[in-house]
């Protein structure tokens, strides 16, 4: 991807979008028949993402140390509930039906709910598919941002019944016989949960755009301080009870602008505007190739997009990484995600060994092992420095080789003198991260099942 560097440089300081939202390691597991009534304009519409950290007086390296602490657990996590998975057979309900998700968010969304519309911020979340927001009476409850929404106020209310799809697609649920309701339980991987009922509202995007009969939590027992940047989540998996699937959208996209311009707003798109919207608003990168890879299915995570990666060339040398190194198995472990929801790219740790051995001996700086960044490889920035030459990191996936522009792999901070490489190291899993999709439109096409990497001013959007 061309940007202001020559293919080896990049100029100082670098800068870094951190997107982290919370991700769900199991997911709903059946189709649900429900026909939400819309009046949504046919080309789909775009929402306002908005980072948590915006307008604080943060530097670079501490808003990184931010989103990496915040989703810490989210790592260790996958990797566990691919075990999991696998460890369970397919009658351990204990296992099956008790998922560990994410947690800590990034970017929130403003929506409203209920008529009249209430409305709130949400964790906006392509990691899970349940929509929830606290509700009173609250038995326990975080502090949020918004007041916590009353379903006794709202005209559109409805519980949904045990025997209803929407309650059978939950991957834990249970039957609430004194409130005649379907009950859910969600526990997430910073130790937060919510407990609730499933029911029924409408719900209003961008202020115009309502709909009606969508399937969300309502929750009244809330633990934890994960979720505390927002007022609940809006899911965007694969699964049945995502915001996606429940508006029988095949297509979704965010853009995501550079931590650097602190004038524009990243955006998410849904419907067909996410895939021409950045043509409509004349914000490609001139000369620039789309790239569309094909997304891999894992029954046991069915939620996760998952990338089919081959390789990685680190200057002019292929690194030499076992082929299996990023396979999806055939016990549904391994593989790699495309995740909005966690902040650096994290490699499995043959590969990653790999990839900083070849990094290093192409660098021309002294490596700095003070690990004052949070970051696994980084080097001391000469007091002079105006211009450093890095090399260049292409990504081979099965269907399209993504090379990335310096500023989506390298973050600068002049306060600390460091130079780093913004991924790290995992066990198992692999997880593409939202440092590497900064300023490209990522269009997630449901009914081709493929995500396409489009250069874009995001800002311009």
């Amino acid at each position: 991807m061309a940007s202001s560097f020559s293919s080896s440089s990049l100029l100082l300081p670098f800068f870094l979008i951190i997107f982290s939202c919370f991700i769900a390691l199991s997911s709903s597991r059946r189709s649900l028949i429900n026909h939400p009534s819309t009046n949504l304009p046919r080309s789909g519409f775009r929402l306002t993402l908005k980072h948590v950290d915006s307008g604080k007086n943060l530097t670079k390296i501490e808003k990184i140390q931010r989103g990496i602490s915040r989703g810490s657990h989210r790592l260790n996590r996958l990797g566990a509930a691919a075990v999991l998975a696998v460890a369970s057979g397919p009658d351990d309900t204990n296992n099956i039906k008790a998922p560990t998700h994410g947690g800590s968010g990034e970017f929130l969304m403003d929506l409203a709910i209920g008529n009249p519309p209430v409305k709130y911020s949400a964790i906006v979340d392509t990691g899970s598919d349940l929509i929830w927001t606290q509700c009173k009476p609250c038995t326990e409850c975080f502090d949020q941002p918004t007041p916590i929404f009353d379903p006794k106020t709202s005209s559109s209310y409805s519980k949904v019944g045990c025997s209803s799809g929407l309650c059978d697609a939950l991957s834990r649920s249970s039957c609430n016989k004194d409130k005649g309701a379907c009950g859910y339980v969600y526990t997430y991987g910073d130790y937060s949960s919510t407990r609730g009922i499933l029911a029924m509202e409408t719900f209003t995007f961008d202020d115009e755009n309502s709909v009606s009969g969508i399937g969300f939590g309502c929750g009244d027992e809330n633990k934890g301080d994960g979720f505390s940047q927002g007022s609940g989540l809006v899911g965007l998996g694969r699964g049945p009870l995502s915001l996606i699937s429940q508006l029988k959208e095949t297509k979704f996209s965010y853009c995501l602008t550079s931590i650097e311009d602190s004038e524009a707003s990243s955006s998410l798109f849904i419907g067909s505007l996410a895939s021409n919207i950045v043509k409509k608003a004349g914000a490609s990168l001139a000369g620039e190739v789309i790239k569309t890879m094909s997304l891999l299915r894992n029954p046991n995570q069915p939620s996760f997009y998952y990338l089919d990666l081959q390789g990685i060339t680190v200057g002019s040398k292929r690194l030499p990484i076992e082929k299996s190194t990023f396979e999806l198995a055939e016990d549904g472990t391994g593989g790699m995600i495309i995740d909005s929801g966690t902040t650096i790219t994290y490699l499995e740790e043959a590969a990653f060994t790999a990839l900083s051995k070849e990094f290093t001996s192409r660098m021309s700086l002294p490596v700095d092992d003070s690990g004052s960044t949070g970051l696994d490889l980084c080097f001391t920035l000469p007091s002079n420095a105006k211009k450093i030459a890095v090399p260049k990191l292409v990504f081979h996936f099965k269907d399209a080789d993504l090379e990335l522009p310096g500023e989506n792999y390298m973050v600068a901070d002049s306060s600390t003198g460091v130079l780093c490489l913004a991924m790290g190291s995992s066990n198992g899993m692999s997880i593409f991260g939202n440092v590497q999709q900064q300023n490209f439109n990522v269009v997630h096409d449901l009914e081709k099942d493929t995500v396409s990497f489009v250069p874009t001013e995001c800002g311009k959007l």
